[in-house]
């Protein structure tokens, strides 16, 4: 019987120690987080989402998303994720304020989403015409799109020289890497495109270390290259694992003109003469969703990395939502 209140009192003590650790400090440390403003007040981040957003987060969760891309960017000194480019400082609490649930993840089969919205071509981006090289004065002169920074832009804008362009297996030069966990073909990013030439518009060269734009697809890490990646990711890298979500698109017969929506499929991907692939609601949310990730914005907390920061903040779910123009067949755009 002496024995027993000592045991009570240290399984008490371990719950309660625990309890305190893990829930009363954390909240009493960031629980009561603000978006950041500047003195004006204008420029507010981070912003709260609805709509397609909300539902296309949904959608996320539900088809297994979560499972093989995390959303968070991890400081230079303990990971490569900022050398990447997958953003350009590490991720904070703030930009999870508005975020429930969030969707830090614990595993990374695919790369990190958490910018892949400020990846983005600018609205007014268009792609060279057909058979033209892309020229470094056509590629500088992109503008980035609201949200992203300047060092993120041009990891998303088109390429850096025309020698990347020209040679797909050709190294990036250090510091450059973007959009792969690692150069091994078991370990290539699924929401990136290997190499491909001109040659062959539809299929890109396996294990290519440097993910370049692929002749015949829209532009990446658009609302149209979105969809093509989740309806057939092989169609984008040869080396993903990632499941098709045919599911949320439907084949339809082709009444009238084309539609807008309808995919840039080629291959055995492509539907039958005089039927044309369109996306469901659902799909047009988790493109929403994605293209709604962006965490580029500066804040005052977190010191950024390679570059200067940003100034705007993430992308309105509406505009986010809608598909670019299609890019021009057959002309390759440098990598990004």
């Amino acid at each position: 019987m002496k024995g027993l209140a000592p045991l009570f009192i240290g399984i008490f003590g371990t719950f309660a120690f625990s309890w305190v650790g893990l829930t009363v400090i954390p909240t009493w440390q960031i629980g009561s987080l603000n978006p950041q403003s500047d003195e004006e007040g204008t420029d507010i981040y981070p912003r709260p989402q609805s709509g397609m957003f909300q539902r296309g987060a949904h959608v996320y969760a539900a088809n297994g998303c979560v499972y093989c891309h995390s959303q968070q960017i991890r400081a230079d000194y303990i990971a490569d994720d900022i050398e990447r480019k997958w953003g350009d400082r590490r991720s904070a609490p703030r930009d999870y304020i508005f975020q429930r649930p969030v969707f830090l993840g614990k595993m990374r089969m695919g790369q990190d989403l958490a910018n892949i919205g400020a990846r983005a071509p600018a609205p007014e981006e268009s792609p060279a015409p057909a058979g033209a090289a892309a020229s470094p004065a056509s590629a500088s002169a992109a503008s980035p799109s609201p949200g992203s920074s300047p060092a993120t832009a041009s990891a998303a804008s088109p390429g850096t020289s025309p020698a990347n362009a020209a040679s797909p297996n050709a190294s990036p030069p250090p510091g450059q890497r973007t959009g792969v966990a690692s150069p091994s073909p078991g370990q290539m990013a699924n929401a990136t495109p290997g190499g491909s030439s001109p040659a062959a518009p539809s299929a890109q060269t396996p294990g290519a270390p440097w993910p370049i734009q692929t002749a015949g697809l829209p532009p990446m890490y658009s609302a149209a290259w979105h969809h093509v990646h989740l309806f057939a990711p092989r169609s984008i890298n040869p080396d993903s694992n990632m499941p098709s979500y045919r599911f949320l698109y439907r084949t339809r017969r082709i009444t009238g003109e084309r539609s807008a929506e309808a995919l840039q499929l080629s291959g055995a991907d492509a539907p039958p003469e005089g039927w044309e692939v369109v996306p469901t609601y659902d799909a047009k949310c988790v493109v929403a969703y994605l293209m709604g990730l962006n965490q580029s914005h500066p804040l005052k907390e977190v010191r950024s990395v390679g570059g200067a920061p940003a100034t705007g903040g993430a992308p309105s779910p509406a505009a986010a939502g809608a598909s670019p123009a299609p890019a021009a067949g057959g002309s390759p755009a440098a990598p990004k």
